[in-house]
């Protein structure tokens, strides 16, 4: 590939084999005498477990064993743990309910899991898990929050009366109050963030293979944090002591959160392959995925916004009641607080916030992290309300933004965050110019002379990436520290390989790492091999999401190379007798400034490992490890403007225009970070238009296929307009905050935002479907008749 470092517009390294259908993913795994595990799962939202019959499965060919939860709770493997303590606001713990891998005694989703088959192959093992019987004792469900806390409605653990998980706070509520007492104007809204199925391009997957000579278990798994997953595996859920484990995460086609956790299928594998005496593989079809799949969202909130007399916000309430499904699972209790609450300053300076959090069990799917995890929920409430506020009172939604921007920096919320660097103004009027929005009304009126309601919408979202540091996030609740490793392996030819616990699964790492080796020693790219996803080879990582892989990731390969630059040099220096500071690293070759004396890169690696002429009391080998614990989170931003045209006859909107302009800090390289705006902004689009998780009062999922839940095609997206500007990060060495969120955080609101301009009606709530908003339109041409 050639010397391409930062900045360049390499190409992808790891696409060849991707798009060559070379890819080695979990599915591809195929192990000597392996089993296929089918699980039987339930059909009810909420029933008792009466009695299992596997008589007749256990005689048809192939199966080799029928697993239920009583043998796994016989065995003593662990329930499923939530890893973020949150505290109600009056001191006690989150209600957490016990979650099993196979439940034995009561069902509280559609597609739980209460036993496995393994047989030889996956058509007999699907077949003999049709031919369980399983009789259940239906109970009554609730799949409304709402209702859910209501006196008399269904319960689903005994741990947590009226279903509440926690009643959480943060912020000051007497100031806000006392501030909303004075205001000159208020804004109140209801916001309802819609429940979505993420949908990557693998489905999850899993083998599991354990060897009994070594009392020892591999799993082959689709992971965005291997590491995390034999963690937890071991010291919770008693698969494994932690050196009798190796995770390995190999290709993963997407993960957008979904692969974050430690979900049942994972841990029942495991113990089955053990029990049966061979490596067992499960892969998740569709229809399981969109049951069992953590689903993202959900959130209903009330919103108020007060106002002085010169339109500048004093305050901002937010009541929130967050519908978590029917388990606590892996970061869920994080979303809707610490991620999320955080957030709702946006890019504005309000002196004075308050929210209260509900968090609620609902007999649905579990809810947990998906792309943006929180920041999404915060932006389309902050958002929503900004552009509502900025027409009630009579002001251009741009003027009113900026009149109340952020515009000092370090600049501390009313809400923990302490935003570190920004320039609001400067991505606003970078969209503004992209969009000719001063041109918008003359491009209103030639579409009202066809008939159509053009309308326009934007978004200035902010998020925290990077989730640091480990002390302030271990104090707030989680479980684990939030640093990220590295180690740096120069090989005697010179040859360099990079051990990162950051993981990708479609982020370019293997093509943007090797950029930072680039532009560090003058190295062809090819000459570096990235190394991650296997818990054998890289000591330990906290994997990849909310975008820090990075900020965070490879900011512990800078300070690995610091180590080996350190050592290179000191080598160079005492091969080409010269002082240390004298050598400079350039093209390759490690130079003495002001003289014709050098060495290549390679010759000083060799030199390092043949050890024939090293500074006294140095030791041989050129690699070096660091740890990296950010001292803040980073703070991406930007603005979003969309253009929408509605035909009030059928309610179909088509997208006219999308202009983002974003802040990520210094970029690596700038065509990966294009396509990851590019996926993020059809996702959100995806969510303000067309996806959504719905439930029958029963509990049962009527969207539970591509049939019924629809994504985002190419013909429902435009060309997107994307520009960048760079406020660098003071607290990492790279000056990077990060890119793979934004998109999906910004645009519904956007989107939203647009629609209701054109069709002078703000009850719309996502996804803005062609019935709801020709429904909305017939509404609006009522009223403007009458």
């Amino acid at each position: 590939m050639g010397v391409e470092g930062i900045g360049a517009r390499a190409l992808r390294k790891e696409d060849k084999r991707f798009i060559t259908g070379k890819g080695r993913y979990t599915d591809d795994i195929v192990l000597p005498r392996m089993g296929y595990a089918a699980f039987v799962r339930s059909p009810h939202a909420h029933a008792k477990v009466v009695s299992i019959d596997a008589r007749a499965a256990l005689e048809m060919p192939g199966v080799d064993a029928v697993l239920t939860g009583d043998q796994l709770v016989a065995d003593g493997i662990g329930n499923i743990i939530c890893g973020w303590m949150i505290h109600s606001k009056d001191g006690s713990p989150m209600n957490m309910g016990a979650w099993r891998a196979l439940e034995p005694e009561i069902v509280r989703h559609v597609g739980q899991a209460v036993a496995v088959v393994i047989a030889d192959s996956q058509g007999e093992a699907k077949d003999a898990a049709d031919a369980v019987v399983v009789e259940y004792e239906e109970l009554p469900a609730v799949v409304d929050p709402i209702a859910a806390m209501a006196d008399g409605a269904p319960q689903l653990h005994p741990e947590a009366a009226n279903n509440l998980i926690f009643d959480w706070d943060i912020g000051d509520e007497a100031a806000v109050n006392a501030a909303f007492e004075q205001a000159a104007h208020v804004t109140k809204m209801e916001v309802h963030n819609n429940r979505l199925v993420p949908n990557a391009m693998e489905p999850r997957a899993a083998v599991a293979d354990y060897n009994e000579a070594e009392e020892h278990h591999t799993l082959y798994t689709t992971s965005q944090n291997p590491h995390v997953a034999r963690l937890v595996l071991s010291a919770f859920y008693n698969i494994a002591p932690e050196h009798k484990l190796r995770v390995i995460a190999p290709d993963v086609g997407g993960g957008f959160g979904s692969k974050i956790y430690i979900y049942p299928e994972e841990m029942v594998c495991l113990w089955a392959s053990k029990r049966v005496g061979r490596p067992v593989k499960w892969v998740c079809d569709r229809t399981e995925a969109f049951l069992t799949d953590a689903h993202g969202r959900d959130h209903r909130s009330e919103a108020e916004l007060a106002l002085d007399a010169d339109n500048k916000i004093i305050a901002f309430r937010v009541k929130t009641v967050a519908n978590l499904g029917a388990y606590m699972s892996l970061f869920s209790s994080s979303v809707p607080t610490y991620l999320y609450a955080t957030l709702l300053s946006g890019q504005y300076d309000i002196p004075a916030i308050h929210c209260n959090v509900k968090t609620v069990y609902t007999n649905t799917t579990p809810v947990d992290a998906y792309r943006g995890a929180g920041r999404p929920e915060a932006t389309y409430l902050v958002e929503r309300i900004m552009e509502t506020a900025a027409r009630e009172v009579g002001l251009s939604p741009a003027d009113f933004r900026r009149k109340n921007f952020i515009r000092s920096f370090p600049h501390q919320t009313p809400v923990i965050m302490c935003y570190d660097a920004g320039d609001y103004d400067a991505t606003l009027d970078a969209a503004l110019k992209a969009i000719d929005y001063d041109g918008f009304a003359a491009r209103k009126a030639e579409a009202a002379s066809r008939g159509k309601l053009r309308g326009i919408g934007m978004s200035c979202y902010i998020e925290a990436c990077g989730i640091a540091p480990s002390a302030a996030v271990g104090s707030l609740g989680a479980g684990v520290g939030l640093w990220e490793s590295a180690e740096v392996r120069v090989n005697p030819v010179g040859t360099i390989e990079v051990l990162t616990g950051a993981h990708s699964h479609g982020q370019g790492h293997e093509t943007t790492f090797a950029q930072l080796i680039s532009e560090r020693f003058g190295l062809d790219t090819d000459a570096v091999s990235i190394v991650h996803g296997d818990t054998d080879k890289v000591q330990f990582g906290m994997g990849t999401y909310g975008s820090r892989s990075g900020a965070v990731g490879m900011s512990a390969v800078v300070k690995a190379l610091d180590k080996v630059e350190e050592k290179a040099k000191k080598i160079a220096a005492h091969l080409m007798e010269a002082a240390e500071g004298d050598i400079q690293i350039e093209g390759g070759e490690l130079k003495v400034a002001g003289t014709d004396k050098k060495l290549t890169f390679t010759e000083v690696a060799l030199a390092a490992y043949t050890a024939h002429n090293l500074p006294e009391g140095m030791e041989p080998g050129l690699k070096e490890g660091a740890f990296y614990d950010p001292t803040n989170f980073t703070f991406p931003s930007g603005t979003y403007i969309c253009e929408v045209e509605v035909d009030p006859e059928t309610g179909k909107t088509a997208i006219i225009s999308f202009v983002a302009a974003d802040d990520f800090g210094n970029i690596i390289n700038p065509m990966i970070v294009e396509g990851q705006v590019h996926g993020g902004l059809t996702q959100g689009i995806g969510q303000a238009l067309l996806e959504n998780a719905a439930y029958d009062e029963n509990g049962q999922l009527i969207t539970a296929s591509y049939m019924d839940y629809c994504m985002p095609r190419a013909d429902d997206v435009p060309s997107y307009q994307l520009s960048t500007h760079v406020t660098e990060c003071p607290g990492n060495p790279l000056g990077m905050k990060g890119c793979g969120e934004a998109g999906a955080i910004g645009s519904p609101p956007a989107v939203i935002n647009a629609i209701t301009d054109a069709i002078n009606n703000n009850d719309l709530t996502m996804p803005a479907t062609p019935e709801q908003v020709w429904q909305l339109c017939q509404g609006s041409m009522k009223m403007a008749a009458e």
